[in-house]
Order: C-alpha cells, then sequence, then structure tokens
C-alpha cells in the first residue's frame, strides 16, 4: 500500500513539475517576444520632435486619417469628412472611433499651424521688423 502511495505522489510531482516548466518557458519567450516588440517600436519611433499631444503623435493621425502629405489639404479634410461620417452612431459606427479620428484631425490641424507660424516668423519682413521694433522704455519719465 505504501509502495502504490509513493509511486502516486512521484507521479503527482512529476505532473506538477513539468507544468511548471511549461508555463515558466512560455513566460520566458512571451517576456522575450515583448522585448523584441519595445526594441522595434523603440526603432521606428518618430524623432524627438514629433512629440504626443493629447496622446496622439503625428505618425498616428497620419495613419488613422491615411494622409501622408500634410500639404494636401483638400486630402485630409476629405478623409476627415468621410472617416467621421462612417463612424457615425446611426451609420453604425461608435463614439470611440469617432473621436480618434476627430482627434487627429485636431492633431494634424496643430501641427499646420505650427508650420505656419514657423513659415511666418522666418520670412524676412518678419525678421527686419523684429530688428528694428524698438521697445518702450520701463519707467516713465516725469
Amino acid at each position: 500500500m505504501a509502495r502504490y502511495l509513493a509511486q502516486i505522489i512521484y507521479l503527482g510531482a512529476q505532473v506538477v513539475g513539468r507544468a511548471l516548466v511549461k508555463t515558466m518557458r512560455q513566460e520566458i519567450e512571451a517576456c522575450q517576444e515583448a522585448a523584441r516588440l519595445q526594441e522595434t517600436l523603440r526603432a521606428n519611433e518618430p524623432s524627438g520632435r514629433d512629440v504626443a499631444v493629447k496622446g496622439m503623435t503625428l505618425l498616428e493621425a497620419q495613419q488613422i486619417l491615411n494622409v501622408k502629405d500634410l500639404s494636401d489639404r483638400q486630402a485630409i479634410e476629405a478623409h476627415y469628412q468621410h472617416l467621421f461620417r462612417a463612424n457615425e452612431k446611426p451609420s453604425g459606427g461608435t463614439f470611440y472611433i469617432q473621436s480618434k479620428v476627430f482627434r487627429a484631425k485636431e492633431r494634424i490641424d496643430q501641427e499646420l499651424a505650427k508650420l505656419e507660424e514657423r513659415t511666418r516668423s522666418a520670412s524676412p519682413t518678419a525678421r527686419l521688423q523684429s530688428q528694428f521694433q524698438t521697445k518702450e522704455p520701463d519707467h516713465k519719465c516725469r
């Protein structure tokens, strides 16, 4: 009887040991896969200039609206209108996706505004005006 009990304990320990080893291997593989994925994301990460605004980078916004060139404003607006209407509640869409489309358009608009500001400030007349502007004195004469 003791012999059978010892065999049951031995076989049970083997089963539990094999399951534990298998689980550990799967966990290690998952960890390695996550590390590879993170490394790939870092390698493909846009330069430090593309800061996420409201949680969305410019690259993500371009992917959502399927736009490659920011200078084509008509294409941006057309894609935005199509996606926004396609994801309305009555059309069977969801508010979540519709809000992502809206945020993508908002992010692209912010980037376009920054580009316009840079070009405006980089124009020769703006630079000359800023050089020759006179500042008012900090104190008033009596």
